[in-house]
C-alpha cells in the first residue's frame, strides 16, 4: 500500500485494531481459497487472483503459467501445516508474493516467492524445484532457505545471513524475497512470546532495515521501521500514534492548503503535474517530534510532486522558488547526484506566512517507482539486453551490485568465525551514509561516511595496501589518517619494497571492516619483537608456576575467576590451581597437568602452554567444571561512539542475567571507545551467550575476555 493511500490518522500497516482486523479477514479469505484444492490445469486458482491483478498492473502481458504451477506445488506441499496465528501456512507465501507483486517484481521472483518455504518446511527438494521451474527459481529459493540449527547450532542465524548475502551478490532478488518475507512475519508477530518478538525485532532493526535502505526499497523499509518501533518502544509508539490521530482530527490542514497553492502555480505555468500529500510514517513523526519539540500541521507530512520528464522536475522547482517563499537551506538535488541506493528526487521546502514550512519532493513517475521499490523496480536485472546493446565482451552487466555490497562480500570472506561476522555485519550496516571519492585514473570508490585514506587504500588494493606509504587528497599530501569527504580525489602512494608492512596505528584509523580485518590478520601473523618477548615471559612464568604452588597475584583489571572448589579432578587429594596464563572460566574446555607438591594446574585446552607441555611428554589430568557455577568475569568491549550505546549495552547484559559489579569507560579516541565491565553471572555456562549479546549491540565491534598481563 502506498503512503498516499494510507489514512492519515493511521499511517502505515501498524495502524491499530481496524487494520489488523482487515489483515486477518484477508488471511482467512486466502486460507479458505487455498483449502479448496488446486485448480484445473488451464485455470488460475482463485487464491492467487489478487497476486495476478497486482502483477498484471506492472506486466500486462506476463506469462502466468509459472505462477499457477508454483501455487499448486506450494499449496499441496504446505497442506495441513498451520501458522501460529491459526491460518493455513499457504497464506504466508501468498502474502509475501503479494507484497512483491505490488512493488512490481517480475514473474520469476514471484514464482520463487510462492515456493520460498517449500524446501525448508516440506518434502520438496531443490532439485525438484530446479527441474520444474528452472535454475533461476532454484537459485532464489536456495538463497532464502535457512541453514538448520541441528547442523549449525547457535551459528545458524549468522551463517544463514552470510549465505543469503553471498547469494544476493549474484542475484539481488534473493534479498527482495527475504525482505518481503520478514515484513509479513513482522506483521503477524503478535502471536509470538514477547521475548521472541523483541529478539526478531532487534535483528530486523539492525540488519533487515539497513539492507532495505541500501537496496532502495523504501516501501518495505518504512513499514518495517514502524513495526519494530511498536514492539521495542511501545510507549513512545503509542504517544506518536496519539499525535497523529489528534492532528488528523483538526478542521484545518495547512498541508492541503499549500498543496492547492502549488497546484495553482504549476497550472499557471502549464506544467502537467500530480500533487499529493504524503503522510509521514510513525518513526518519521517521532524523529521530527524529538528534533523540533512541538509539532505543527505541516510536520505530519510532505508534498510529493510527480511529473513526466526529468526537465519538468527543474521546471517545478523554478516555479516554486519564484512564486512561493523557498527555504534555500533545505534544497538537495538527488537527480544530478543520485543516492547510492538508486534514489532520485529534488528536495526543497516552502514557507507560509505563519512560519510553517512544508517539505516538497519533486520527481518523475519512474523515479517515484524506483524510490518506493528500489531494486525490485528493475524487473529482471539479469535478462539479456537486446542484441544491439549487448556488451562487446559478452559479460553480464549487473546494475544491482553497489559498492557497499561488494565491500561486504569482500570482508565477509575473511571474517574468522560466525560471531565476528555477525557483529561486524551489524556494525557495517549501522554506517548509513556513503560517500564517493575519485581516483586520478577516473575511477571511483564508494566508502562509508567517516572513512579515511587507510580505508581507501584497502578498498582499492586489498591486502596489497599493506605497502601504502602515503596519500594525496585533492592534490595535496595528506596523512593516511585523513578523513575523506564526499567528492574528494584521493591518490594513494604505494611503496616498492615488497617487505613493506602496515603500521599498528592504522587500526586506529581504519573505519571499514575490510581494512580492519586485513590489518589484524597481518599483525597476528607478524608479531613485534615486544610481543615475542611478552610471549617468552609468559612461557618462563608457566615453567615457574609448574614448580611452585604459590598463587599468582591477579593484576588490576584481570579476570576474576571461579574458585578451585568448582573443579572436579580424577586425582583424589590433589590441590587444584587455575592457570594465570589463560584464565579459564566455565564453560571453557579445560585440561590439567600435575606439578610438584601434589598440585594440578588447570588450563584452557587452547592455551599455548598446553601444547608445549604435551610435546614435552607431560601427562594430562582429567578435570571438569561442576554443573552450575557462579562466576565473576571481566570483559572488554570496543565500540564506535554513538548515542545511547551505554544504555543499550547495560540492557543487553541485564537481559542475560549479568550483574554489573564495576564498569570503566575510557575517553573516546578516533570515534572509538573502550569499556571494561566486571560482571557476576549466576551460571558461568551463560558466558558465551552474554558475549554474543554484547557483540550484537549496534556499534559494538569486539567483546573479549580480559587476560592477566604477563609478568
Amino acid at each position: 500500500m502506498s503512503a498516499e493511500a494510507t489514512n492519515p490518522a493511521t499511517p502505515g500497516p501498524v495502524t491499530g485494531p481496524a487494520a489488523r482486523w482487515r489483515a486477518r479477514i484477508d488471511l482467512r479469505r486466502l486460507g479458505r481459497a487455498a483449502l479448496l484444492g488446486p485448480a484445473t490445469r488451464d485455470r488460475l486458482p482463485s487464491a492467487i487472483s489478487h497476486v495476478v491483478d497486482a502483477h498484471r498492473a506492472h506486466y500486462p502481458s506476463a506469462d502466468l503459467e509459472p505462477l499457477r504451477r508454483a501455487y499448486v506445488l506450494a499449496e499441496s506441499s504446505h497442506r495441513g501445516q498451520m501458522r501460529k496465528s491459526g491460518e493455513p501456512y499457504i497464506t504466508h507465501p501468498l502474502a509475501v508474493t503479494l507484497i512483491l507483486a505490488e512493488l512490481g517484481a517480475e514473474t520469476t521472483t514471484l514464482t520463487a516467492s510462492l515456493l520460498h518455504d517449500t524446501v525448508e518446511d516440506t518434502d520438496v527438494t531443490l532439485d525438484q524445484v530446479g527441474e520444474e521451474f528452472g535454475s533461476e527459481v532454484r537459485y532464489l529459493v536456495d538463497g532464502v532457505t535457512k541453514l538448520e540449527k541441528v547442523d549449525y547450532g547457535a551459528a545458524a542465524e549468522p551463517e544463514t545471513f552470510r549465505k543469503m548475502l553471498v547469494a544476493t551478490g549474484s542475484d539481488v532478488r534473493v534479498m527482495s524475497i527475504k525482505l518481503a518475507d520478514r515484513l509479513h512475519n513482522m506483521r503477524t508477530l503478535g502471536v509470538m512470546r514477547p521475548e521472541k518478538q523483541a529478539r526478531i525485532a532487534k535483528v530486523t532493526r539492525d540488519v533487515l532495515i539497513p539492507l532495505a535502505e541500501r537496496l532502495g526499497v523504501q516501501a518495505l523499509k518504512t513499514e518495517l521501521e514502524d513495526l519494530v518501533f511498536a514492539i521495542l518502544h511501545p510507549e513512545e509508539y503509542e504517544h506518536t500514534r496519539e499525535l497523529i490521530v489528534d492532528n488528523a482530527s483538526r478542521a484545518d490542514d495547512p498541508l492541503a492548503e499549500i498543496a492547492d497553492e502549488v497546484r495553482g502555480v504549476l497550472r499557471d505555468a502549464d506544467i502537467p503535474a500530480e500533487v499529493v500529500i504524503r503522510p509521514r510514517h510513525f518513526v518519521s513523526v517521532h524523529r521530527i517530534a524529538r528534533k523540533r519539540g512541538q509539532l505543527r500541521g505541516c510536520d505530519f507530512g510532505r508534498l510529493l510532486v510527480l511529473v513526466n520528464e526529468d526537465a519538468d522536475c527543474y521546471g517545478v522547482l523554478g516555479e516554486l522558488h519564484t512564486c512561493m517563499t523557498p527555504v534555500v537551506s533545505e534544497f538537495k538535488d538527488f537527480i544530478a547526484v543520485p543516492k547510492f541506493n538508486l534514489y532520485q528526487s529534488l528536495h526543497t521546502a516552502v514557507a507560509r506566512a505563519d512560519g510553517q514550512v512544508a517539505e516538497v519532493l519533486i520527481r518523475t513517475h519512474q523515479m517515484h517507482k524506483a524510490a518506493e521499490a528500489g531494486v525490485v523496480a528493475l524487473g529482471n536485472p539479469y535478462a539479456p539486453p537486446p542484441e544491439e546493446h549487448a556488451p562487446a565482451d559478452g559479460e553480464r552487466v549487473d546494475p544491482t551490485r553497489p559498492g557497499w555490497l561488494s565491500r561486504l562480500l569482500d570482508w565477509q570472506e575473511a571474517a574468522p568465525d560466525p560471531d565476528t561476522f555477525w557483529s561486524t555485519l551489524r556494525e557495517d550496516l549501522a554506517q548509513d551514509r556513503e560517500i564517493t571519492v575519485f581516483r586520478p585514473d577516473g575511477g571511483t570508490l564508494g566508502l562509508p561516511e567517516g572513512a579515511t585514506c587507510v580505508d581507501a587504500a584497502y578498498a582499492q588494493y586489498g591486502e596489497d595496501a599493506h605497502a601504502c606509504i602515503g596519500a594525496r587528497v585533492n592534490g595535496r599530501l595528506a596523512t593516511l589518517s585523513t578523513v575523506l569527504r564526499d567528492g574528494d580525489t584521493v591518490q594513494l602512494l604505494m611503496g616498492q619494497d615488497p617487505a613493506s608492512e602496515p603500521s599498528r596505528e592504522w587500526l586506529e584509523h581504519a573505519h571499514t571492516p575490510a581494512a580492519r580485518i586485513a590489518i589484524q590478520r597481518w599483525l597476528a601473523a607478524h608479531p613485534t619483537h615486544e610481543e615475542v618477548q611478552e610471549e617468552e615471559r609468559e612461557r618462563v612464568y608457566e615453567s615457574d608456576e609448574e614448580l611452585s604452588a604459590a598463587p599468582r597475584p591477579a593484576a588490576e583489571g584481570a579476570t576474576s575467576r571461579p574458585t578451585t572448589a568448582d573443579i572436579t579432578v580424577d586425582q583424589p587429594g590433589a590441590t587444584v590451581r587455575l592457570a594465570g596464563c589463560c584464565t579459564p572460566v566455565p564453560p571453557d574446555e579445560v585440561t590439567g597437568f600435575a606439578v610438584r607438591g601434589g598440585v594440578v594446574t588447570v588450563h584452557r585446552v587452547e592455551c599455548a602452554a598446553v601444547e608445549r607441555m604435551k610435546s614435552g611428554g607431560r601427562a594430562e589430568v582429567d578435570v571438569r567444571w561442576g554443573d552450575t557455577i557462579e562466576c565473576r568475569v571481566t570483559l572488554l568491549a570496543e565500540s564506535f561512539v554513538r548515542p545511547h550505546l551505554l544504555a543499550d549495552l547495560t540492557e543487553a547484559m541485564a537481559l542475560e542475567g549479568a550483574e554489573i559489579v564495576s564498569a570503566t569507560v575510557e575517553p573516546p579516541t578516533q570515534q572509538r571507545v573502550r569499556h571494561t565491565y566486571t560482571l557476576q553471572l549466576p551460571d558461568a555456562a551463560h558466558l558465551p551467550a552474554l558475549m554474543r549479546a554484547m557483540r550484537n549491540v549496534p556499534g559494538v565491534y569486539d567483546v573479549s575476555r580480559a587476560q592477566t598481563p604477563g609478568v
